[in-house]
């Protein structure tokens, strides 16, 4: 993608947020939100599926991809509001959310915080809660020591993809080691501690968009587990778990837009 088809705002606390829209300008609008050390390449493979029935808008992330890096911890308050400051200088007033992983807790506070900027939700590969806190402590410091993003690297490649994905030159998974080789681990670690500090166990209760969740059989990030929990919270809330790992929407493509489009699609 040719770094001249974004855009970007400048957010109130002084860090740019990069951003770009595909499809067609009189589709809804659908918002996609990342997982840690992606960038909005992570949709790529669904694009022209997607742009069928949406007009996507894309961001990354604070500390991701063509957005600005700023040191020490995020807050999730800070990521969703960053995305309520980009709907806002869009003119976008209300828009279906796609969240996968970090993306989808940002989704769930949107859906939280400000339910008239959200139309349908769909929370993937995600959860409430990934505690316990102290856990989180030790990764971020060995990682703010490493010399570089190598071992992080591998290391979320094996928790987002099957071995036979792994194995040889799989085109897809070095597009995203490139992306974890290129992310700075300021933006990967202040991202963790955004995970670290978030807990929606109960305040999920209060979204009252229509919402799907979708969780991984194998996934050992944010287990199927997590999904069932945000599920039964979440009032009206569909759960469909996919025979993927933690990138459902790689993975298993082609289930997760059978998924995700017929439930967007929906009128209400």
């Amino acid at each position: 993608m040719d770094p001249q088809t974004y855009k970007a705002i400048t957010t109130g606390d002084g860090v740019r947020i990069a951003y770009r829209f595909d499809g067609e300008q009189d589709m809804p609008v659908l918002l996609l939100s990342n997982s840690i050390g992606t960038d909005l390449h992570m949709w790529d493979g669904q694009v022209a599926a997607l742009t069928e029935h949406f007009r996507l808008l894309r961001y990354d992330a604070r500390g991701h991809g063509a957005s600005g890096v700023p040191s020490g911890p995020y807050s999730l308050d800070r990521l969703g509001r960053d995305v309520v400051e980009l709907l806002d200088a869009l003119g976008l007033q209300r828009v279906h959310v796609l969240g996968l992983s970090l993306g989808g807790f940002v989704a769930q506070w949107l859906a939280i915080h400000v339910p008239e900027r959200v139309d349908r939700l769909v929370l993937s590969n995600t959860a409430a809660y990934l505690g316990p806190p102290q856990q989180w402590d030790p990764l971020i410091a060995e990682l703010l020591a490493a010399p570089d993003m190598q071992a992080t690297a591998e290391m979320f490649l094996r928790n987002w993809f099957p071995a036979h994905m792994l194995e040889g030159d799989n085109e897809v998974v070095e597009g995203f080691r490139r992306t974890l080789l290129a992310t700075r681990r300021e933006g990967v670690a202040g991202s963790w501690a955004v995970v670290r500090d978030a807990d929606l166990r109960r305040t999920a209760s209060l979204i009252r968009n229509p919402t799907l969740v979708v969780a991984g059989e194998y996934d050992t990030v944010t287990s199927a587990a997590h999904g069932k929990e945000i599920a039964s919270v979440v009032p009206g809330a569909r759960y469909v778990v996919l025979p993927a790992v933690h990138m459902a929407n790689v993975e298993r493509q082609a289930e997760f837009l059978d998924a995700v489009v017929p439930f967007l699609a929906e009128q209400a």
